[in-house]
């Protein structure tokens, strides 16, 4: 049986909370869909894990397909709809970065998992969690020292080994409430 109380649950947004739009961003209320059960496993999470921090790249900005100001009302509704689920987020860091540039704060650089310890300090990398569905995910956990578990369709990608593998947020938040 693992305590998971004083751990970190670092969450990718896009393909994790809310279903991925091929080829483009969410860039308004409308487009955010939340993936089925999200909400259910936030909440449960809310009791079980210190922290949930919410990283994600959104080169749409930088791009110039959606402002800042986009980003922040499409995270205003996605944490509104999770508050009201009885989940809560306790911050959201994002990188406008374009994917070409490798911004120490694009994934998989860690500097919004830097930013995260910096804004709480007692955030320990050695017992944080980093759920996400791409390859920069997995590989922001493994260069800032976190556990990685994928969350989505898994990959064949030879460059990396799958830890732990889930379908989607409340899979693996069953099976955490199921071992304990």
């Amino acid at each position: 049986m693992k305590s998971w109380k004083n751990f970190t649950l670092f969450l990718d947004r896009d393909g994790v909370i809310n279903r991925k739009l091929e080829d483009d961003y969410v860039k308004s209320p409308e487009e955010f869909e939340f993936i089925p059960n999200a909400l259910e496993a936030l909440a449960g999470f809310r009791k079980i894990f210190k922290r949930i921090i919410v990283v994600s790249n959104q080169q749409g900005i930088g791009k110039g397909l959606m402002t800042e100001l986009d980003f922040n009302i499409v995270n205003s509704f996605m944490l509104e709809h999770i508050e009201k689920a009885g989940g809560k987020i306790d911050a959201v860091y994002h990188c406008p970065a374009l994917a070409a540039d490798h911004h120490p704060c694009r994934k998989p650089g860690i500097g919004m998992a830097l930013q995260a310890q910096k804004d709480f300090p007692d955030i320990q990398f050695t017992e944080s969690l980093m759920l996400g569905d791409s390859i920069s995910d997995m590989l922001f956990a493994q260069n800032a020292g976190m556990q990685k578990i994928w969350i989505g369709p898994a990959t064949n990608n030879p460059e990396y080994k799958i830890i732990e593998h889930y379908p989607d947020l409340f899979t693996f938040y069953l099976q955490i409430i199921q071992e304990n």
